[in-house]
């Protein structure tokens, strides 16, 4: 018999040891936290109704409207601007009509072959392209890039204009170079068409058939996105290599602009509205104690999506999974009977995709004091794999142990983590926004992902791009992560 008690006793150690670092009630509400009502969560947001949630457009405020009824619903507090949700910044929308239509116009012995293109692998429509249609000669200018200070200029000493350039993304110095911050400005997407813009060209083939939102509408500006197919078909018979191109570029730093001695047609049908705006969508739940609930933990997720240039972006995994794993932890914290000592807010961000505007936005009108702040929790992509991240974690030891315990004790994913670090290239996250501007800043993530990814692309639908069971295992590490933070 004292065998027996012992045993049982030693059965009951970890349980005992866990419960006392969780009440009852809070693994309760751990366990409300399901793969079904985040999967649900994520449908509704890539219903076509919201037309892909680009920033600024009806659809985004739709999906807003969603956000703020189910916060509402919950108990969640309005901690935005004005004693409401809603932190309000500009942001032009451009509506596309079509798809539009990228060809190729071939004169040979007085014969004319055209070849059309077709979405979403061998061409993309723009996001923010003027409307109207441009026939001319394409002229390759390597990264579109004109910086006098580094003795470059792609555009130098050959005649683009009214013609068509087709360039790439980045800049020639590769991200580990000792220089790479320098041309940061340079690989920006606004830049390179503001500097086509200026060269009086007639429009631009941008390579890479991913959407982007964050290439700004200008007036005259035609463009589009072109994959493969079609930059293989423009260089085809000028005895050049695109590839070799650019290692050529990258080797030497001189530009290898080239005409490319064919013709394509550029069709865009679009209206600008340059007066719209878009909102951070911000709530909070209080804290409990009269002193740390002055002090706030911010868990936030871009709300935006891709939008529909003329093909719908449902934006699964970028980014409905971080916003329904929010959403649950702010519906699971909302329901408990005693509400963690430290308050808990929630943003949902508005504009990430179109250069990450909502979350500068935020730190610099923030609605809750810096020095008051635990730390940014940001989620994005978080639906996809087969292992839990806390990525930055390493910088933050008190911040880690919480989400380390939660789920050795509770989920037992694989778990990585890394130290916080700012990006030397482009900042690419809404993390990267808040460790810049000086908060302590984090990232809940998935890992080994075993699904395609679609990124940015018609495929990133709810049924192709998420695992449901890893949704939930990420919501419940973050539940409990954070009822732990504000509590310690």
């Amino acid at each position: 018999m004292r065998i027996i008690t012992f045993v049982y006793i030693l059965f009951l150690l970890p349980i005992i040891a866990i419960g006392q670092d969780y009440p009852q009630e809070v693994i309760s509400a751990a366990h409300t936290i399901s793969s079904n009502t985040l999967t649900d969560h994520v449908k509704e947001m890539c219903l076509p109704k919201y037309h892909g949630r680009g920033a600024g457009s009806p659809g985004y405020d739709s999906i807003a409207t969603w956000v703020i009824k189910n916060l509402t619903d919950w108990g969640v507090k309005p901690a935005g601007a004005n004693g409401n949700f809603y932190q309000e910044f500009p942001r032009p929308y451009t509506k596309v009509f079509s798809q539009g239509e990228v060809e190729l116009i071939l004169v040979e012995n007085g014969d004319t072959l055209k070849k059309s293109y077709t979405i979403p692998d061998q061409f993309f429509p723009a996001s923010n392209s003027d409307s109207g249609e441009v026939t001319a000669e394409v002229v390759f200018v390597g990264y579109g890039i004109s910086a006098p200070e580094f003795g470059y200029d792609d555009y130098e000493g050959i005649d683009v204009k009214g013609k068509i350039v087709i360039f790439r993304s980045e800049s020639p110095v590769d991200s580990n170079s000792p220089d790479v911050e320098k041309w940061v400005p340079y690989s920006l997407h606004q830049y390179k068409f503001q500097n086509a813009l200026k060269h009086e060209v007639a429009g631009v083939l941008y390579i890479g058939t991913t959407a982007n939102p964050s290439i700004p509408f200008q007036k005259g500006m035609i463009y589009a996105h072109i994959g493969t197919e079609a930059l293989n078909d423009l260089f085809f018979g000028t005895e050049l290599v695109y590839d070799s191109l650019l290692s050529q570029i990258k080797k030497t730093m001189k530009p290898a602009s080239v005409p490319l001695k064919k013709s394509v047609r550029i069709s865009t049908s679009t209206k600008h509205f340059p007066n719209t705006k878009t909102a951070n969508i911000i709530g909070v739940i209080e804290g409990s104690d009269p002193k740390l609930k002055e002090e706030v933990i911010i868990i936030g997720a871009h709300l935006d999506g891709q939008g529909n240039p003329g093909v719908l972006l449902p934006g699964a995994l970028d980014n409905a999974t971080g916003v329904a794993n929010v959403l649950e932890v702010a519906r699971a914290l909302a329901s408990l009977p005693e509400k963690p000592k430290r308050s808990v807010a929630f943003i949902f961000i508005g504009a990430e995709e179109c250069g990450l505007i909502g979350s500068n936005y935020f730190v610099e009108n923030p609605t809750f004091p810096k020095g008051k702040t635990v730390c940014f929790i940001n989620l994005d992509m978080v639906g996809n794999g087969t292992g839990l991240a806390l990525w930055g974690g390493e910088s933050y030891p008190e911040i880690l142990q919480a989400f380390k315990d939660a789920n050795s004790d509770f989920i037992h994913r694989d778990f990585s983590t890394s130290q916080a670090r700012m990006p030397r290239t482009r900042p690419r996250s809404d993390g990267a926004v808040f460790l810049k501007a000086g908060y302590k800043s984090v990232g809940v993530g998935t890992i080994n992902w075993v699904k395609p990814v679609n990124y940015h692309h018609p495929n990133d639908r709810p049924e192709t791009t998420i695992c449901p069971e890893i949704m939930e295992d990420a919501s419940q590490m973050l539940f409990l992560g954070v009822w732990k933070l504000a509590n310690q």
